[in-house]
């Protein structure tokens, strides 16, 4: 396995992954040294998030390879159905998942998605549109709806 670490606005993000694909992004509240040479196996991966955190890109096309559970990466999978600059719920995931009670694994599940960002954690909400938990801090999770769906700036006159 390869690793880069990245600056973004929110922090040092570390990138795992091999010739199979991206099997872990995460980030890191400590300020560590950022990779002066990026392992070819993760170049794509790091330009992708770069141009995410610059604004020009809205979707991830790399090859990722997470490890989990059948059940956590079904959760996963309908994740990355959540498009840009939406969000959904717990209960209405739980929903589309089949099975509304099991909305406590899904967001455990959702809880241990190893894919910061790429698979869109962060665009899961309470069903009151609260923030509601997330690994990265809601702050993190604030700053990343906000990026991907900026309030619009109310006119003065």
């Amino acid at each position: 396995m390869q690793q880069a670490f990245i600056k973004t606005p929110l922090g040092i993000a570390v990138i795992t992954g091999d010739s199979f694909g991206i099997s872990k992004i995460s980030i890191l509240d400590d300020e560590v040294s950022t990779s002066a040479v990026i392992p070819e196996e993760l170049k794509i991966a790091v330009t992708q998030l770069q141009e995410y955190f610059d604004g020009s890109r809205q979707n991830f096309d790399f090859k990722i390879n997470p490890v989990g559970t059948v059940f956590q990466k079904r959760v996963w999978e309908a994740l990355l159905n959540i498009p840009f600059g939406n969000t959904t719920s717990y209960l209405e995931l739980s929903k589309q998942l089949g099975d509304f009670k099991a909305i406590r694994a899904v967001a455990s599940a959702n809880g241990k998605n190893p894919l910061w960002i790429i698979v869109p954690c962060h665009r899961v909400i309470g069903s009151d549109g609260s923030l509601t938990g997330y690994a990265g801090g809601l702050w993190r999770k604030k700053w990343l709806l906000e990026h991907e769906c900026p309030p619009a700036q109310g006119s003065l006159f």
